[in-house]
C-alpha cells in the first residue's frame, strides 16, 4: 500500500513540473499567469492531504500490528501459565505418590525364635479348665514387650471374671485342691517361665512356687500366679522387643519367644 501511495506522489510531481514548465511559456497570456499561481496554492494543499492520508494508512497498519502483537504475547503468557499449573499438578501428584510409596514401602520387623517350651496338659476332658486355658493364651498371644520393660503376667492376661468367660476349675490353696475361677492359668505362666529362663537377657524379677507340687513342670520350675497377690515378672534386657507367641490344644500349651529386629 505504502509503495503505490509513494508512486503516485512521485507521479503528481511529474505532473506539476510539466504544468509549470508550460505556464511558464506562457508570458503574455494572463490566463496562463493565473493558473501559475493557483498551481502554487493547490499544490502545497494536494501534497499536505496525501501525507496526511499516508499517515492514516501507516498508523492503522502500525495498530494492527501492535494489536497482533499484543493478542500473541497474551496467548503466550496463557500457555506459559497452563504449563506452569500442569507442572505445579504434576509435582504435587509425584510427591503424594511417593509419600504412599514410602508408607507402602515400610519393611515389617523380622522376627527370630530364642527361646520355646511346651508343656502336656493332663486333664483332658476337664472342659472348663480348657476353657481357662483358651481364654488365657488368646489374651496373652502377640504381647510386645519392649527393650528395658518389665512384663507383668497378672496386668497382662487380668483378673479371671465370670464376664470374661472364666469358669471354675482346680487350684491350689495352702497346699490343698480346690475350685476357684480361672483354673489353668498358673500353666501357662509355668510354661512362660521355663522359655524366659532360656534366654540370659530377660532377667526374672517376680516368681512364686506353688503351695503343693504341679505335674507339668519340674519340680522348682512352676510359677503360681493369683491376681493381687502373686504374680509372675521378667525384664527385657535385649536391646530389641520380644513378643510373645502362646498357643494350645486340647492336649499342650505352646510359648515361643520372639526377638524383633
Amino acid at each position: 500500500m505504502q509503495i503505490k501511495t509513494l508512486e503516485k506522489i512521485l507521479m503528481f510531481f511529474i505532473f506539476y513540473y510539466k504544468t509549470s514548465k508550460n505556464a511558464h511559456t506562457i508570458k503574455n497570456n494572463n490566463y496562463g499567469g493565473n493558473m501559475k499561481k493557483y498551481l502554487w496554492i493547490i499544490v502545497p494543499i494536494i501534497l499536505v492531504a496525501i501525507m496526511a492520508i499516508i499517515y492514516i494508512i501507516t498508523k492503522e497498519n502500525f495498530n494492527k500490528e501492535n494489536d497482533s502483537y499484543s493478542t500473541e504475547k497474551l496467548s503466550a503468557k496463557q500457555n506459559i501459565d497452563n504449563t506452569s499449573k500442569q507442572d505445579s499438578s504434576d509435582d504435587a501428584e509425584n510427591n503424594n505418590a511417593n509419600e504412599n510409596s514410602g508408607t507402602t514401602e515400610k519393611k515389617e520387623p523380622v522376627e527370630t525364635e530364642i527361646a520355646t517350651f511346651t508343656t502336656k496338659i493332663k486333664s483332658v476332658r476337664d472342659t472348663n479348665r480348657q476353657t481357662n486355658i483358651s481364654l488365657a493364651c488368646n489374651t496373652l498371644n502377640d504381647t510386645i514387650v519392649n527393650p528395658g520393660e518389665t512384663f507383668s503376667f497378672c496386668n497382662t492376661v487380668g483378673k479371671a471374671t465370670e464376664e470374661k468367660g472364666y469358669k471354675e476349675a482346680n487350684i491350689f490353696v495352702n497346699g490343698e485342691e480346690t475350685k476357684g475361677l480361672g483354673g489353668g492359668k498358673c500353666q501357662i505362666s509355668s510354661t512362660l517361665y521355663n522359655a524366659v529362663l532360656a534366654c540370659p537377657d530377660l532377667e526374672v524379677v517376680e516368681r512364686h512356687a506353688h503351695s503343693a507340687p504341679v505335674t507339668y513342670v519340674e519340680e522348682g520350675k512352676d510359677a503360681a500366679i493369683s491376681y493381687g497377690v502373686h504374680d509372675f515378672k521378667f525384664k527385657n534386657n535385649f536391646s530389641e522387643p520380644i513378643k510373645i507367641i502362646a498357643t494350645n490344644t486340647n492336649n499342650e500349651i505352646n510359648i515361643r519367644l520372639l526377638k524383633l529386629s
